[in-house]
């Protein structure tokens, strides 16, 4: 390596070197600057925390309205599709459900760069399971998995209200909740979000374990929808996604704008709006 660096300075070796275009040079080196605080999670719990410090700096708005929910036929994923910047509307059409591989679907809630990341990377620890142990992971391991490694990262920062949802042949149709606090909760239903009240309004008062899979299907819908209706964080469209023991099955993309006049002259509803 020396010759190298010898040989290319030779013929330069002589002349007279101006030190202002050595300084000019070195200044086009990138650093990275730390910052000055003895410890990291302190510092961004007392900035980004507005439970904790209601006068905290940085106050990290979470908006969308996504749910999972169990059947005698498997799980109905629905999920909207707004992202939002503070009070801007950033996007209508973001993908909210992450399929973690054929069998195992994710959903996204609070900061979409976390999500899409770490559920992501879950999906090549499930593929790494699988070769390990030449059998399927189930969906305890898998969201333990993501819980466990976002527990370590407590404070620190990031923002996450996912649910995993499978289907297994020992535990059948299952869904756990996992948030960026280490959370792992198991249930039959689940809304995250903030319009998670309306649709647990609706999923609430008609949901049973023998509805048929075109009344879950239609129950997804119609709860992400009246979210939508008034959540303004909420809206763009509505993704769909049954879970079954053979995988999962996509179906479809449903626009709340044609969605709720559909449903308002079906149903008689939201006669508050007028056309």
């Amino acid at each position: 390596m020396n010759s190298i660096a010898d040989s290319f300075y030779s013929n330069k070796a002589e002349e007279s070197i101006d030190n202002e275009f050595i300084s000019k040079k070195l200044s086009l080196t990138p650093s990275l600057a730390m910052p000055p605080i003895s410890k990291p999670t302190a510092f961004l719990r007392a900035h980004t925390d507005d439970n904790t410090n209601p006068d905290c700096k940085i106050k990290i708005a979470h908006g969308t309205t996504t749910l999972a929910f169990r059947f005698k036929e498997g799980i109905v994923v629905a999920v909207d599709s707004r992202a939002t910047a503070g009070n801007w509307v950033a996007s209508q059409t973001v993908k909210k459900v992450i399929e973690i591989n054929p069998f195992l679907l994710g959903t996204l809630a609070g900061g979409a760069a976390d999500c899409q990341y770490w559920e992501t990377w879950l999906g090549t620890q499930c593929r790494l399971h699988e070769l390990r142990n030449k059998e399927r992971i189930s969906v305890a391991a898998a969201s333990k998995i993501l819980a466990n490694l976002v527990y370590n990262y407590k404070g620190m920062g990031l923002s996450m209200g996912t649910m995993v949802c499978g289907y297994t042949k020992k535990e059948g149709p299952t869904i756990y909740y996992v948030d960026s606090d280490g959370t792992r909760l198991k249930g039959d239903i689940f809304c995250v979000g903030s319009g998670q009240t309306f649709a647990y309004g609706v999923l609430d008062s008609n949901w049973h374990w023998d509805l048929t899979l075109e009344e879950a299907l239609e129950l997804g819908k119609r709860s992400i929808l009246a979210a939508t209706h008034r959540d303004a964080y909420s809206g763009g469209s509505i993704n769909l996604y049954h879970v079954t023991e053979q995988g999962w099955k996509y179906y479809g993309n449903h626009d709340v704008g044609t969605l709720f006049w559909e449903t308002k002259a079906k149903e008689g509803s939201f006669n508050n709006i007028v056309s």
